[in-house]
């Protein structure tokens, strides 16, 4: 009898875990988007992709802006297919070079004339450097997302109200901004070992989130509001390019603890579509939900100092 009862017992812990930690909440909004448009970055994978997939099924316009032109056009016809839309467009953009965002911006309000939701999702776990000589991570994960929120904000505005959603993790609760060390490399860290790699990518992520809480204090008074958020532990292809040991725990573990891509982008939707959630701008969203954080991550010195530099890299 004991052990009977220890297996159920067993069986009822993972199903709660699973319920609650790996799935969580859902988007609840009914929201319908014919007329809007959005743009997805690094939509042509992973949680970007079932993101764009589900505002395309609410009628939204949904530009996919993916680095490769191969993977971007393959997805085009996949997010078409699954969502039954037409209204959707890709449009390369590769974040780890600013001239590549600056063209991208410029080709989008040339022939869009419409700017409704900004998904920055695109991101890398990765050693190396952008075309501009920063450190990729840095350079992907925030700078070129920095340049693009930019470029596109004065869009944003007149089509108000809109929304900035910027996908972080709850790695930034390991992340720390060196101004000295970006000042000096052009890169959150100089170390290139597994260990470093995550510290780094957790220092990146970090950056996501002081950005969302400077932009929404310079967004007061405008029809524009902005998140942050965890999407969850997600089985994706962001450990695609890393060394072997990180490949095989998210290829193998991912299949056992991670989310779905589909219950990954819950959380980004909720962001992107939830009605009342405007005085919440600026804020850190994990499982659907409002969550507190660090002060390092709301510290409004260092959000600030963050802004000014990138703006510095930038050239704006």
């Amino acid at each position: 009898m004991f052990w009977i009862l220890l297996v159920l017992g067993l069986v009822v812990l993972a199903y709660i875990f699973r319920q609650v930690v790996l799935i969580g909440r859902s988007c609840k909004s009914n929201a319908k988007l014919h007329g809007k448009t959005v743009i997805v970055t690094g939509s042509n994978t992973g949680i970007g992709k079932a993101t764009a997939i589900e505002l395309a099924k609410r009628g939204a316009r949904v530009i996919l802006a993916c680095r490769s032109k191969q993977r971007g056009e393959a997805a085009l016809q996949d997010v078409k297919r699954e969502s039954g839309s037409g209204q959707v467009v890709f449009m390369q953009l590769d974040l780890a070079s600013l001239k590549s965002v600056r063209s991208f911006a410029e080709n989008f309000l040339k022939t869009e004339p419409r700017l409704d939701i900004l998904i920055n999702n695109a991101g890398v776990l990765l050693i190396g450097r952008t075309e501009d000589g920063f450190g990729l991570m840095f350079g992907v994960n925030h700078l070129g997302h920095f340049l693009l929120t930019n470029l596109l904000l004065d869009r944003l505005k007149e089509c108000g109200p809109s929304r900035v959603v910027n996908v972080s993790s709850a790695a930034h609760n390991w992340g720390r901004v060196d101004f000295d060390c970006l000042n000096t490399h052009r890169d959150l860290g100089v170390g290139t070992s597994g260990l470093d790699c995550f510290r780094v990518y957790g220092d990146s992520k970090l950056c996501n989130v002081l950005f969302t809480h400077e932009l929404a204090k310079r967004l007061k008074g405008t029809k524009v509001t902005c998140y942050s958020l965890h999407p969850g532990a997600i089985q994706t292809e962001l450990g695609r390019n890393t060394d072997g040991t990180i490949h095989v725990i998210f290829s193998n573990l991912g299949k056992l603890f991670f989310k779905t891509p589909l219950q990954g982008s819950q959380t980004t939707l909720h962001c992107a579509l939830q009605e009342g959630i405007e005085h919440l701008s600026g804020h850190y969203f994990s499982n659907c939900t409002a969550s507190n954080v660090f002060a390092k991550a709301r510290d409004d010195a260092a959000s600030k100092k963050l802004w000014d530099i990138s703006e510095r890299f930038c050239g704006i």
